[in-house]
């Protein structure tokens, strides 16, 4: 296969400006990239999944206005709670690419758990996000490659914005400034017009 695919799925809960780094830095190194918004079996959500998907398409339009057409794509036919699922319907979609199953370095000790992993972690290469406060350790990578997984570490700098902190936090500085307007209108995460910047010229 000469071709790659890139498939990162996420909670999206909200979107972080984490998030956008990883998306655009993904655009960098694989020529399709697709995203989209599930449900974690792991987690309790705090908006729907349609909300999420939406918030999520947003940053997409967002990237994709900067890079090559269709490079980033919101795929939430994709989207699957097991991500043996996600990966059988992207293989369907694009059988001649290689699939890449993007997951930040937070989940890698979750992963040997996940629905069927000994089915579809050799089936694809596993890429992994390092994020703030989860160092990869050895300890988490030998199950996965006695699982069969190829693993890759990605060479990116993803800044600290963990959705569960805006959650409880709702904090503007680390959500895209794009989606701001939107979680205001629709009353999202805590989020008021006192987040919202200031018009240009304001005092």
């Amino acid at each position: 296969m000469s071709k790659t695919i890139a498939l990162f799925g996420t909670s999206a809960d909200p979107p972080t400006v984490g998030h956008r780094a990883v998306l655009e830095g993904l655009i960098e190194l694989y020529p399709l990239v697709c995203t989209w918004a599930s449900e974690n079996p792991f987690k309790q959500h705090g908006a729907p999944l349609e909300v999420r998907a939406a918030l999520l398409g947003a940053v997409v339009q967002e990237l994709s206005a900067k890079h090559p057409p269709n490079s980033l794509q919101l795929r939430q036919d994709f989207s699957s709670s097991r991500a043996i699922n996600s990966l059988e319907i992207a293989r369907a979609q694009f059988p001649s690419h290689e699939a890449v199953m993007v997951v930040g370095s937070d989940l890698l000790a979750q992963i040997p758990s996940w629905y069927a992993v000994e089915k579809w972690l050799p089936q694809c290469q596993l890429a992994v996000v390092p994020r703030c406060g989860w160092p990869v350790l050895a300890s988490q990578l030998a199950p996965l490659e006695k699982l069969g997984a190829k693993l890759s570490h990605l060479p990116l700098q993803i800044p600290e914005s963990a959705s569960s902190s805006v959650r409880r936090h709702p904090n503007p500085e680390l959500v895209p400034a794009a989606l701001l307007p939107q979680l205001v209108e629709q009353n999202l995460y805590g989020f008021t017009v006192a987040d919202l910047p200031s018009p240009c010229g304001s005092p």
